[in-house]
């Protein structure tokens, strides 16, 4: 049974935008949300000297997409550690493209070089399988040598870690889909239910066959779709270029899951032309979008 948490978040400037302290219930670790330009203004949070892994953050200046950088420091004998090593990443050119960085470290100074290596290597194997964002490490972290026993106890950190940053706004443990199998019902209500799109091409003559899942963050048209290749001159310019920037191969088959804000984007993307999403997608029954939501509202309804 999924048990609730409590999550304190500590406002180090007084405001949202600024420096950010976040500690969890019943957890030895800390984190800090650290804009770039606040970097050097942390020199007094001793904790921040420690050793520690850390997660830059930013957007590419050409499509706008989501990046981050995963690494670790450790305490050096001038007592400076992981603010030090941000500091280092501040002045190359290479890394000019991060603008927040969160640091993890813990309050009892219990991480030493195993126990850091091993942390930024899980952390890059599980933020390059869910591909949220494009990873910046030129190479695998190597793992480190742990025992069983270290591991089982990193391996709680990490789950605390994934609840904590993805509080800080950072969804890149978090994968497009949950997991277990694809939900068919109809019922109002449940949760992710599977949509469809068949019908043949006027314009490409060819049949399409997509399938979206509607979750809490929008609508992902799923890996193994098969779209619409031709694009029509109403199809909107964000799609378009959505389109052209997908893993789409030569016939026709998505090759990546896409998220979607709103059904119709989703459609649209699928049909290569404007689309009406809630009418568009259906069940594997025939019910509309609209239908369901129609039928969810009604159960709702206290007489």
């Amino acid at each position: 049974m999924v048990r609730g948490k409590t999550i304190q978040l500590f406002l180090i400037d007084g405001e949202p935008k600024g420096r950010i302290k976040c500690t969890l219930a019943n957890w030895t670790g800390v984190a800090y949300k650290i804009p770039r330009i606040n970097i050097e203004h942390s020199r007094d949070i001793h904790l921040l000297s420690q050793s520690g892994v850390y997660f830059l953050f930013g957007r590419t200046d050409d499509t706008d997409e989501e990046v981050v950088y995963i690494g670790q420091a450790g305490a050096r004998k001038n007592n400076e550690g992981v603010l030090n090593r941000l500091s280092e990443h501040k002045k190359t050119i290479e890394k000019d493209y991060w603008t927040e960085a969160v640091v993890f470290t813990t309050t009892n100074n219990s991480f030493g070089p195993t126990e850091i290596s091993y942390l930024e290597n899980q952390f890059y194997l599980m933020a390059s399988q869910n591909k949220r964002f494009i990873v910046k490490n030129n190479l695998e972290p190597t793992i480190g040598n742990v025992t069983e026993e270290k591991e089982s106890e990193l391996q709680e950190f990490i789950d605390y870690t994934k609840i904590v940053i993805g509080t800080l706004g950072y969804k890149i443990f978090e994968p497009l889909l949950s997991n277990g199998n694809l939900d068919r019902t109809t019922q109002p209500g449940s949760d992710e239910v599977l949509f469809f799109i068949k019908r043949n091409s006027r314009k490409s003559k060819s049949f399409i066959e997509a399938q979206c899942k509607q979750t809490s963050e929008g609508f992902v048209v799923l890996e193994g779709s098969r779209i619409d290749m031709v694009d029509s001159p109403s199809i909107p310019k964000k799609v378009k270029e959505i389109r052209r920037k997908a893993k789409i191969d030569v016939n026709g088959i998505l090759q990546e899951d896409k998220l979607f804000k709103s059904p119709s984007y989703a459609a649209s993307f699928v049909l290569g032309s404007s689309a009406n999403g809630k009418t568009e997608w259906r069940t594997i029954e025939g019910k509309s979008l609209n239908d369901l939501e129609f039928e969810l509202s009604e159960s709702k309804i206290i007489f």
